[in-house]
C-alpha cells in the first residue's frame, strides 16, 4: 500500500470511528450517515485534499460500491413477501407498478429540453438511474412512530424492492447506446446473459442454498455464525457466476435474494425447518426437554441474513465517501441553472407526479400523497449506477455524471434535513384529522409484523 492509499485509509476509518461513537446522538437529529460521509469525501477528493480520484482508485472504488449494492440487492430481495404487497399493497404495489415506469419516463422527457447534447438513450438512461429511491437518506420519514403504520410500511417495501427492479431498464437502455461495451453484443444479446441467463443463475443458487441451509440448520451441522456466513456467500456466488458468464451480476443476486428468502420461508413451515427435525443423537449433549420456545437459542440462527444486511449497510455508508469524492466534488466545479434545473425538478415533479398519478382512486388525503411523493431520496443504487456509467464509456458521461452526482447531493442534504420536521407535521395532521373523527385510509390496518420485522433494507443511518 503507498503511502497515500495508507493515509486516506487512516483518514476513512477515522471518520468511521468518529461517526460511530456519536451515532447515538446524531441519530436523533437531522444529520445523517450519508450527509456526513459524502461531505468527509468532497474534503478528501480532488477539488479538497485530493487524496482519492476514480483516475488511480478505480479498481477498489467500484468494488466497493457494487459489493455494497450487491449485498442489498440480496438481502432486501430476501425479505420480498407476498403479503408486503397484498397488505396495505394499495400503496407499495402502486408506488412499483406505477409510479416507477412513469418516475423513469418523466426523468427520461424532462432530460430533453434541459440538457442538449445528449442522445435519447442518455436520456433514458439518467431517468433510469435517478429513478430507485433510498429512505435510509430520509429514515425519520419511516422510523417515527406518528407517521402511519401503511406508509411507512409503503415507503420501505418500495425503497428495498425499486432499484431491482430499475436494472432491467438500466441494462436494456446501456445496450441500446451506441459506443458503450454493452452496446458491442447488442441488445438481443445482453438481454440474453444480462436478465435471463442471469436471472436463472440467480435463482438456481437462490434455491439450492436456502435447501442446503435449512437442511444444515435442521440436522444441526452449521453454528449460528457460520450460517450468516453461507448466506454472504450465496449472494457473493451469484453475483461471480453471472458475471463470469458475462452477464449481470446484480440482477443475479437480486433475483438469488428473492428465491433464497422464498424457499427458505418455505422449507421452514413444511418441516425442513431446525424445530421440526430432531438433530442426531448425542450422549454428551444434554437436551433441554421443556417447550421448544424455552430452550436456549442461538440469535445468529434466528436471523441468518444479519451479517450480509449489516456488511452491506456498512459498505453502503461507505459508499457515500466514494460518492464525495469522485462525483459529487468535480461536479460542484461546473454547476450551472440546466443542471440545478434538472435536479430539483427530479427530486419534486418528476418523483411527486408520477405518485400522486399512482394513487389516483387509493383513498388517500393529499397530505399523504404528498408525503409520500417527498420522501422518494436517490443514495446507493443512483450512485452505483452513475459510476457503471463511467465504466462503460457513456459517451456523455461528463454531464450525465454532474447531472447524477447534484440530485444525489441535494437529495441527501434535502431529504436528510426535512425528514425530522416533515414526520412531526404529517404525525400532527394525521393526529388532528383522527380527533376530528375522519374516516382516513391511511389508518386502516398496518402490515403484518410492523414493527417486529424490517421491510425493506437495513442500513446504519
Amino acid at each position: 500500500m503507498s503511502g497515500g492509499s495508507a493515509w486516506t485509509g487512516a483518514a476513512v476509518a477515522a471518520v468511521t470511528i468518529g461517526y460511530g461513537l456519536f451515532s447515538r446522538r446524531l441519530a436523533s437529529t437531522p444529520v445523517s450517515a450519508p450527509m456526513v460521509f459524502a461531505a468527509f469525501g468532497v474534503l478528501i477528493g480532488p477539488i479538497g485534499l485530493d487524496v482519492l480520484d476514480l483516475g488511480h482508485d478505480a479498481g477498489p472504488v467500484l468494488t466497493l460500491v457494487e459489493a455494497a449494492l450487491a449485498l442489498l440487492l440480496f438481502t432486501d430481495a430476501m425479505t420480498v413477501r407476498r403479503r408486503d404487497l397484498r397488505a396495505d399493497g394499495y400503496l407499495p404495489l402502486r408506488l412499483l407498478a406505477i409510479g416507477l415506469p412513469l418516475s423513469i419516463a418523466a426523468g427520461w422527457l424532462l432530460a430533453w429540453p434541459l440538457l442538449p447534447g445528449l442522445t435519447l438513450w442518455e436520456f433514458a438512461l439518467l431517468g433510469a438511474v435517478l429513478a430507485p429511491t433510498d429512505i435510509a437518506l430520509g429514515k425519520t420519514a419511516t422510523s417515527s412512530p406518528r407517521v402511519p403504520g401503511p406508509v411507512r410500511h409503503g415507503l420501505e417495501v418500495e425503497s428495498g424492492l425499486n432499484d431491482g427492479l430499475v436494472l432491467p431498464f438500466f441494462v436494456m437502455f446501456l445496450a441500446a447506446l451506441p459506443g458503450t461495451l454493452a452496446s458491442e453484443e447488442g441488445v438481443g444479446g445482453v438481454f440474453w446473459r444480462a436478465i435471463v441467463v442471469s436471472g436463472a443463475v440467480g435463482l438456481a443458487l437462490g434455491v439450492a442454498g436456502a435447501r442446503l441451509l435449512t437442511l444444515a440448520r435442521a440436522r444441526g451441522w452449521a453454528t449460528g455464525a457460520w450460517q450468516q456466513v453461507v448466506v454472504l456467500a450465496v449472494a457473493l456466488c451469484a453475483y461471480s457466476v453471472a458475471t463470469a458468464l458475462d452477464g449481470s451480476g446484480f440482477i443475479a443476486t437480486w433475483t438469488g435474494g428473492f428465491a433464497f428468502g422464498v424457499t427458505l420461508r418455505r422449507t421452514a413451515s413444511a418441516g425442513g425447518g431446525r424445530a421440526a427435525v430432531e438433530r442426531p443423537s448425542d450422549p454428551a449433549e444434554e437436551r433441554p426437554s421443556g417447550p421448544a420456545e424455552e430452550r436456549p437459542s442461538d440469535p445468529a440462527e434466528e436471523r441468518p441474513a444479519d451479517l450480509a444486511e449489516n456488511l452491506g449497510g456498512l459498505l453502503g455508508t461507505l459508499s457515500f465517501l466514494v460518492f464525495g469524492a469522485v462525483l459529487l466534488g468535480p461536479a460542484l466545479e461546473h454547476l450551472n441553472w440546466r443542471i440545478i434545473t434538472y435536479a430539483v425538478l427530479s427530486l419534486t415533479v418528476v418523483r411527486m407526479l408520477p405518485v400522486a398519478l399512482a394513487l389516483v382512486g387509493s383513498g388517500l388525503r393529499l397530505p399523504t400523497v404528498g408525503y409520500v411523493g417527498w420522501f422518494g431520496p436517490r443514495g446507493l443504487a443512483s450512485v452505483v449506477f452513475g459510476l457503471l456509467l463511467v465504466e462503460e464509456h457513456v459517451p456523455g458521461i461528463e454531464l450525465l455524471g454532474q447531472v447524477i452526482a447534484v440530485t444525489i447531493g441535494l437529495s441527501i442534504l434535502l431529504h436528510g434535513v426535512s425528514a425530522p420536521s416533515f414526520a412531526d407535521r404529517y404525525g400532527n395532521w394525521f393526529d388532528a384529522a383522527r380527533a376530528g373523527g375522519a374516516d382516513l385510509r391511511e389508518a386502516q390496518g398496518t402490515a403484518e409484523g410492523m414493527g417486529k420485522r424490517r421491510v425493506g433494507r437495513r442500513r446504519l443511518r
